[in-house]
């Protein structure tokens, strides 16, 4: 059975859609884990559904496992096909089966501890900004250590909050390094955060681009929007989210969860 999110329709229908897929390398079938008495997809889906302007959170997931443990906790689960080659294509898979949504926000499967607000807060970006194609999320680095890790995607924005480039390189480059460069009370470094929200007729063309060489080279499906020539609006928020890829990051999530 699955369950729908009952909401007040906005000016925009947005829908949250979550790409799910069972195979994962460094930590093997990690949205089924379920130390905390739940699957992790169940955590990204209840975190998720608190978000206020959606009209609704729908799985794409790509095994019948993943399918049945969101059938089991009376989530919305739609199949996608394995072959798929990225989460944005699965997004976009489910995305032509909404003709009613204006807005679809793409959620990780492994951010079980994502903010409603912060869901709300992409899709607004898009509410007010109607010749923007896409938005994402940003947040400060205060660490050199954060700054240096290319795990940590960076992002830089003009003064409208239009993304300029995304990098696992440190962006801007400082000529000449100062640590009181962190600790600024205007921030000079931000951390992308891996949330998108699309307006839907965007989000099919999109995945039909071919990649670009930037994104072959940093690994980085974003950077094909900026190369084709659109803009993406980013927003700061004050706190990242935590994503779950290795076994350390889950034991860490197993932990907070049972302190509470």
């Amino acid at each position: 059975m699955s369950q729908a999110i009952s909401r007040p329709r906005l000016a925009l229908a947005s829908y949250i859609v979550i790409p799910a897929r069972l195979a994962s390398t460094r930590l093997p079938r990690k949205l089924l884990l379920r130390e905390t008495g739940k699957p992790l997809i169940q955590h990204t889906y209840e975190a998720a559904s608190r978000a206020k302007r959606p009209c609704g959170v729908i799985v794409a997931a790509d095994h019948a496992e993943i399918a049945d443990a969101v059938q089991a906790f009376g989530g919305e689960v739609r199949m996608t096909s394995p072959e798929l080659p990225s989460g944005t294509d699965r997004v976009a898979v489910v995305a032509r089966e909404l003709p009613d949504a204006d807005i679809i926000v793409n959620v990780q499967g492994d951010e079980p501890e994502i903010a409603g607000d912060a869901i709300d807060t992409a899709i607004r970006l898009l509410e007010e900004n109607p010749a923007v194609p896409m938005s994402t999320l940003a947040t400060p680095i205060r660490t050199r250590e954060q700054l240096l890790d290319p795990a940590c995607v960076k992002v830089v924005f003009d003064s409208h909050a239009r993304a300029m480039y995304f990098s696992r390189s440190p962006i801007p480059h400082a000529r000449d390094w100062d640590d009181r460069l962190l600790a600024d009370d205007v921030c000079h470094f931000y951390q992308h955060i891996g949330l998108y929200a699309y307006r839907r007729d965007f989000l099919l063309r999109l995945a039909e681009l071919p990649p670009c060489d930037l994104e072959k080279i940093e690994k980085l499906e974003q950077l094909r929007v900026l190369a084709a020539g659109f803009s993406i609006v980013v927003g700061v928020i004050d706190q990242p989210t935590r994503g779950i890829d290795t076994p350390p990051d889950y034991r860490a999530f197993v932990q907070r969860q049972l302190a509470r």
